[in-house]
C-alpha cells in the first residue's frame, strides 16, 4: 500500500511493523521513522487506528489467555480484508 506521496520510509514497511510498533519491540530508529510517517501520512494513520483499536478489543477481552493458531490466523486474514477494502475505497492519484 502506498498513499502515492514521497516519505522517507515507505507506507508498507509502515504497516507490515505496526504491530511490533504497537508492542515497543522495534529500536528507536524505526520507532522514530515509524512516528515521523504516522505524523505526515494520513491514509496509515487510518489503518494504524484500526490496527491499534484491533489489538487493543482482543486485549481487553482475551486478557492473558493463549489464543489458538487457528484464530489467530482467522483474525489476521479479515483483516488484511478490511485493509483491502479500505485501499480500494481510497481515491488514487
Amino acid at each position: 500500500m502506498s498513499c502515492g506521496k514521497p516519505h522517507d520510509t515507505d507506507c508498507g514497511e509502515v504497516l507490515d511493523k505496526v504491530y511490533t510498533f504497537l508492542d515497543g519491540e522495534l529500536d528507536e530508529r524505526w520507532r522514530s521513522d515509524i512516528r515521523q510517517h504516522l505524523d505526515e501520512c494520513g491514509p496509515c494513520l487510518e489503518e494504524y487506528g484500526l490496527e491499534k483499536v484491533v489489538k487493543q478489543l482482543v486485549a481487553k477481552h482475551c486478557g492473558c489467555d493463549t489464543v489458538p493458531e487457528d484464530l489467530r490466523s482467522k483474525v489476521l486474514l479479515r483483516i488484511e480484508a478490511v485493509r483491502a477494502e479500505i485501499a480500494a475505497e481510497r481515491p488514487t492519484g
